[in-house]
């Protein structure tokens, strides 16, 4: 059997085999270069954050003690649109949201004041179609949990919101859900849609490689650069 027989079986068989993933890799490819990053996250609909002082003169934090009586080993302060803010950081235990000005927990957040954090951090005209509760990972999420998933009609737009944190944790949009489709399809992860070198890519991986240099092997012979060679 001659070269050009054995890489045309080569280059036949193995493009039988992998051929829809590297349409996928293809199709995927293309997509990605369409859009760009931050417009799948959609970061072109993040509602600027009005410049607010912090004050911290008055502060007194050494009385602060979660539910369990331990000390937090670290304190953020910031200004949400609904006032000043402590956050509390434990090393066990949930972090938990204080009002600096009453030092009163306010996590776990409610429901009124997840939609309130939600329609504050993304631009959408809308009003919130659905507010749930989520309490374990789903395929499009797997931030910090339990947090508060408030949608919206506009762009299929779901924003998750922290129970304990009180900070957007996350956007999906559908455009983000085409992406992340795609992503599992080009990567060959379809459940978790994170592991990019696991064995079974890295084989397909490898299967293309072989297929296109059979190809590329073939090419002096189907354009008859070698005369007394015939292709297979």
């Amino acid at each position: 059997m001659n070269i050009a027989r054995i890489a045309s079986l080569v280059h036949k068989w193995l493009a039988l085999l992998i051929g829809i993933q590297i349409v996928f890799w293809v199709v995927s490819g293309l997509f990605f270069t369409l859009y760009p990053i931050e417009q799948i996250r959609s970061e072109h609909l993040i509602r600027p954050a009005e410049p607010r002082h912090i004050e911290t003169g008055s502060l007194d934090f050494s009385g602060l003690r979660n539910s369990a009586g331990a000390a937090p080993v670290k304190l953020t302060i910031e200004n949400r649109p609904y006032g000043q803010v402590v956050l509390a950081e434990f090393a066990d235990g949930d972090p938990v949201l204080y009002d600096a000005a009453t030092l009163q927990p306010i996590s776990p957040i409610s429901r009124e004041r997840a939609v309130e954090i939600a329609r504050g951090h993304i631009a959408l005209d809308s009003e919130p179609t659905a507010v749930e509760r989520i309490t374990e990972h789903v395929p499009e999420y797997h931030g910090l949990l339990p947090a508060w998933r408030v949608r919206f009609a506009e762009h299929g737009m779901a924003v998750y919101v922290a129970d304990n944190t009180g900070a957007v944790t996350g956007r999906r949009s559908d455009l983000w859900r085409i992406y992340d489709t795609l992503w599992a399809l080009h990567i060959m992860d379809w459940e978790n849609h994170e592991d990019f070198n696991h064995p079974l890519i890295v084989i397909v991986a490898w299967l293309t490689l072989f297929s296109v240099i059979a190809g590329i092997a073939l090419i002096p012979y189907r354009f008859r650069w070698f005369k007394n060679s015939k292709a297979a």
